[in-house]
């Protein structure tokens, strides 16, 4: 087939069938695949266990270098431990289009999450290498280190782009050791993990597909969720800071109780955004009270809060607005403070022409879809950085994830790898 477009095209999708248009997963072969790899860390409750670089996750990507092996795919594992299955092009100085996920999961976590992106990844490939189609790209099927954050939130994907530091693998403000520890027990070289990264340049774009991890696609009785951007996150660490005394004995009326005065804080917080910035989010995930005693008033208060929006500038306003509130809370309460920024990571828009490509193919396939923006983070906002990026999402039951009890149905799951499947096609052919 010749090519209609080069992979940096921009004209409107055309309505020419593809001669691909017939091409589909193979449902028993991925089905198989998800059910050997559940198995890996399976957990009483019906999760999974598999921590990164855990023994459970090395033997996760055991398996699945054996799968890439066993496809006929060539092994590619770079110096940050990311493990993925190629499959080359006959232009040899081809871009690389990366699909996949991660392998890693939360503490206890459910089999769908990352887990079915890269298996569906793995598919495609083969259904592409059997059917002898020729790419002007080579294909790509990752499986990203650490994405889930055991030891570094996002890792793997970090590693490529270039963004780790020194302070993410020496001991400049944290004890590494135990990560750098974990990392040489995989095989991975703390000092080389910098090489990981790769030029803009070799790229051509990432798809990644994903459970949605929420319920907005079943509510609206879409069957694929087209993601159009992944909100900013910026955590912050609050601390107030008050004097400790006898609880018995200290007027309730001249206390300086800080934790007092991190409770106001929260409860303000939770409303002032849901008032003012009804597509933000404000959480509080981490309390220590200092001394830590039911009879000792508390003379320390220290938050991790977090902080997400996809519009950069109402989540500048929003963070802005989110210190003020701690600022007057503990003079409110006779208390010192202080904030730290912790981390941040700005909100990524996915690109438009890999949008269309998703778009088209799930029409073809005859299925309804939704535009929606991701409130958890992924990949794909690292990624954007340096690459054209795009999303599937796929409808989560109840919008559980991060539990055991997270569950698509499977015929959700097929249709996101065909619809991935096409979207690379039309990507990559020319067809949109």
């Amino acid at each position: 087939m010749s090519i209609k477009a080069s992979i940096n095209a921009t004209e409107p999708m055309t309505e020419t069938p593809s001669p691909y248009s017939h091409l589909r997963v193979n449902n028993d072969r991925l089905r198989v695949d998800f059910e050997e790899l559940a198995q890996i860390g399976a957990t009483p409750e019906g999760g999974i266990n598999r921590l990164a670089l855990s023994p459970e996750d090395l033997l996760a990507r055991a398996w699945f270098a054996d799968r890439i092996e066993a496809a006929g795919l060539f092994v590619r594992d770079d110096d940050a431990g990311n493990l993925s299955g190629v499959l080359r092009s006959r232009k040899t100085d081809a871009k690389t289009l990366m699909l996949g996920s991660h392998l890693d999961s939360v503490p206890n976590g459910g089999r769908f999450d990352g887990s079915t992106g890269v298996l569906a990844a793995l598919e495609c490939l083969r259904v592409i290498k059997e059917n002898s189609i020729q790419l002007p790209v080579h294909l790509e099927a990752i499986s990203f280190t650490d994405d889930e954050g055991c030891w570094r939130s996002l890792f793997g994907s970090r590693a490529i782009t270039g963004l780790l530091t020194e302070d993410d693998i020496e001991d400049r403000r944290v004890d590494n050791a135990p990560f750098r520890a974990a990392l040489s027990r995989a095989g991975i070289d703390p000092r080389s993990v910098f090489r990981a990264e790769r030029s803009s340049s070799t790229l051509a774009g990432y798809i990644e597909l994903h459970i949605e991890q929420g319920e907005r696609l079943a509510r609206a009785g879409k069957d694929i969720g087209i993601v159009a951007g992944i909100v900013g996150r910026t955590t912050y660490r609050f601390t107030f800071y008050g004097q400790a005394a006898h609880s018995g004995t200290t007027d309730m009326y001249r206390r300086r109780d800080a934790l007092r005065g991190a409770a106001l804080f929260i409860v303000r917080a939770h409303d002032a955004v849901r008032e003012k910035y009804g597509d933000g989010v404000f959480n509080c995930g981490g309390v220590t009270v200092k001394p830590g005693a039911f009879n000792i008033i508390p003379s320390e208060a220290d938050l991790l809060v977090e902080c997400r929006h996809v519009n950069a500038r109402l989540m500048s306003e929003m963070e802005m607005m989110i210190v003020q509130i701690a600022r007057e809370c503990a003079a409110t309460h006779g208390l010192n403070f202080n904030s730290e920024q912790v981390a941040h990571v700005p909100a990524a828009h996915m690109n438009d022409r890999i949008m269309a490509c998703i778009e088209q193919a799930a029409s073809m396939l005859e299925l309804t879809t939704l535009n929606l923006t991701s409130y958890a983070g992924h990949d794909s906002q690292i990624l954007s950085r340096i690459t054209p990026c795009g999303m599937v999402f796929i409808p989560s039951i109840d919008g559980i994830s991060h539990n055991p009890r997270e569950y698509t149905p499977w015929q959700n799951v097929i249709e996101g790898a065909n619809t991935l499947l096409h979207a690379v096609l039309n990507y990559t052919l020319g067809e949109a």
